[in-house]
Formats: C-alpha cells, structure tokens, sequence
C-alpha cells in the first residue's frame, strides 16, 4: 500500500464527514488534504482509544517528532510521507500541527474546560488550526479568508461536541464549560444518564443556537473572491449543520441517540450545495448551509 493509498484509506475508512466534502476537489489539492485529515485521524483515534496515559502521551511524542521529521524532508509514516508531499506543494504551517497536537493533549490529559474561554481554546486548536491549513490547500487570496476557516471551524466543534455528549461523558470527558453547567444546574453525572433531563436539554440549546450563530458569522466572513476555492469547506459546513438540525429535531437529546446522519444523507447534501454554489455564485446570490 503505498502512502497515498494509505491516507485515503484512513479517510474513508473513518465514516468522516470530510470525506464527503472533498470528492469534487482536483486531484493534487484531494491528495494534499487527505494527507491532513489522515493525520488528524491518527491523532485523535490515540486521544479516543489508548486509556494508558502513558502509551498515548508515548503516541504523540512519536506524531510530535514525525511532524519535525516531515518538515525536514525525512518523514517515517506513510502520513509523514504524504504530509511531506503536501507541503512542497502547499504553504502548510508547521506551527498548526502543534497546535493540533495540543489540542490532544488536552484530551489526553482530561484538562477541565472550566470558562467559555478553555473551550474556544480547544476548538481553535482541534478544529481551527484544521481549517487554517485547509484554506492554504484549497487556495484564498482575501486575509479575511482566515478568520473565516477559525469561525467555521468553532461551529464545526460545538456540533461535534453536541453530538457526542454521551459518548465523551463516558470517556471522561465534558466539554461544555463548567461555568455554564452551574448556570443551568447540570451536574457532571448527568452527561452519563441514560437520557438528557430538562437542564441539560437547555444547556444543550444554549451552545446549538451558539454553534447557529458561529455558522452565519463564519459565512458573513467568507470572501466573495474567495467562494470559488473555499467550496469544498460549505460543503463540509453544510454537511455538520444538518447534524445540528438533527440535534434540534431530537429535542437536543443527544444522549439517549448521537445525532448522526448516514454517509448516503452526508453525499447528498455534498452533491446537492456543490450545484446550488455553483448556481447562486453565477446570480450573486449569498451563501447558505
């Protein structure tokens, strides 16, 4: 298998949402961003996965030293060695990739998200250090496209985070800031029930509409000249915000069922915003998810 083959394997293979949103890409800009999102599934299956926290913080050493290794055109992982590819081709910051990596410490290390601050943190650095080197893939020319990839990139982790609820709970992990669970009198072992009671449900509806509102900000932040060559991350906007219409449609319940869709529903809102972009660029019509 070579490592091209590898990358696109571990894509796919995950069920991602991002899979789906870069099939209509060419193919060098395709390969370039499987190489990252292999990479990102390398890293977080060793946050979900490994319980010894000594084996995992091992792990990330391995990925923090093959990140250096890559850079400096001596790459050992199949990933590594599609990385290295990318970035003789991409303007790829090598920073970004720490900063992913940080964002798995957090996670390895269980660190309490206590204010609304820790959790913009660690979005920004799980999901908006993601988007940053996507954009450099995808291609922009306005600055602003930046802001943009951090803002969608936020939304995209409040979704995530929303959906699986129960899921990190039982890992140990309770992303929504202890702050706000106070506010809204949810206790930590509520995460763990075997359905969402009223306070949470609240909570819940708090960060969906806060998600709501980070989705039309990073769309009001799109440059217009940019839209073109930014499509492929509509895409995968439009594909997580009907994960956060699913919240919505299950009385943000996401505890007694993830607020998952199918891969067929996942390709078909790729197939079906691919088209309507190109149409409403054409009459100047604004973006939508």
């Amino acid at each position: 298998m070579t490592p091209q083959e590898y990358c696109l394997q571990k894509t796919r293979g995950s069920g991602s949402s991002f899979y789906y949103a870069f099939i209509f890409l060419p193919e060098d800009k395709r390969r370039a961003i499987m190489a990252l999102y292999a990479f990102c599934r390398e890293v977080d299956d060793i946050a979900d996965s490994i319980q010894d926290r000594q084996v995992a913080m091992a792990k990330l050493g391995f990925w923090q030293e093959e990140i250096q290794r890559s850079f400096a055109g001596q790459p050992q992982h199949p990933v590594g060695k599609e990385l290295r590819w990318a970035s003789e081709r991409y303007a790829l910051d090598e920073e970004l990739f720490y900063e992913i990596l940080d964002g798995m410490l957090m996670d390895i290390n269980r660190q309490p998200v206590l204010k609304q601050t820790d959790l913009s943190l660690y979005c920004y650095r799980v999901a908006g250090a993601v988007g940053l080197l996507s954009i450099e893939i995808f291609g922009y020319r306005n600055r602003q496209a930046r802001t943009y990839a951090t803002q969608l990139g936020e939304a995209l982790q409040l979704t995530n985070i929303l959906r699986d609820l129960g899921e990190d709970a039982r890992l140990g992990r309770i992303y929504l800031p202890q702050e706000d669970r106070l506010r809204f009198d949810v206790r930590d072992q509520d995460f763990k029930a075997p359905q969402a009671g009223e306070a949470l449900k609240q909570l819940i509806r708090y960060y969906a509409d806060r998600a709501e509102r980070q989705y039309v900000s990073a769309l009001e932040m799109l440059p217009a000249e940019d839209r073109v060559s930014l499509r492929p991350s509509l895409l995968m906007a439009a594909i997580y915000h009907a994960q956060l219409r699913r919240i919505r449609k299950q009385g943000y319940d996401t505890l007694a069922r993830p607020a998952h869709i199918s891969p067929m529903r996942k390709l078909g809102i790729a197939i079906l915003l691919w088209h309507r972009e190109s149409r409403a660029i054409q009459r100047g019509i604004p973006p939508r998810l």
